[in-house]
């Protein structure tokens, strides 16, 4: 909007003494000169910005690496090893050492996720029927797709959802620990499934 410039005084006397020698075409809508605007014509003059606080650069110092990196999403092994241990402790011992032998193995390597979803939990179910202990599930590391998005894409997207399908219905009230495979048995591309006992 473009802002009006105000009359001097002596501007203003002169327009008075212009309109005084004038006839009104509309004598119910006096004309006036003003000198100061209304409320609505003001101008606001918006607050400045906060200035950060930046250490100070010199040119052609080197840039200094920023002290902590920020990855909204943690490693996918971190998170599971985040979860507590439900387990008996000398067992988990043993199995994250690659020294006890799973009893059931699947491998979904290959498959998408509508069909190893299905593949997963007839599986899991079958095992504990059986009254298996430990299942290992194979989902492969994945390759990493084209990643175009403003989102960046994990690599293995059936390595990422398989934990998650092992806590939800129908699998989650019989898996007890879900955590990655020893080397022996894929090491990151797998999933040691620990499983209830038959009640």
């Amino acid at each position: 909007m473009k802002r009006r410039r105000l009359l001097t005084p002596e501007e203003r006397e002169l327009w008075e003494k212009v309109a005084a020698s004038t006839h009104a075409m509309h004598p119910h809508a006096p004309i006036s000169a003003k000198t100061e605007p209304d409320r609505s014509e003001r101008h606001v003059i918006p607050p400045a910005p906060p200035r950060l606080d930046l250490p100070a650069f010199r040119v052609g110092e080197t840039v200094r690496s920023p002290a902590r990196h920020h990855d909204l999403a943690p490693a996918l092994s971190d998170a599971l090893k985040a979860h507590p241990v439900q387990m008996d402790r000398k067992a988990h011992r043993e199995m994250t050492r690659g020294k006890l032998e799973p009893e059931a193995k699947i491998d979904l390597h290959g498959m998408t996720l509508a069909e190893a979803h299905p593949e997963l939990i007839h599986f899991i179910l079958r095992a504990h029927a059986r009254g298996d202990r430990l299942a290992l599930v194979i989902t492969g590391k994945g390759k990493r797709g084209r990643d175009e998005g403003p989102i960046p894409q994990r690599q293995g997207v059936l390595r990422h959802q398989v934990p998650h399908w092992l806590r939800l219905n129908p699998l989650g009230p019989v898996v007890l620990h879900v955590s990655e495979a020893h080397l022996k048995h894929g090491g990151a591309g797998a999933y040691y499934v620990y499983l209830r006992r038959m009640r």
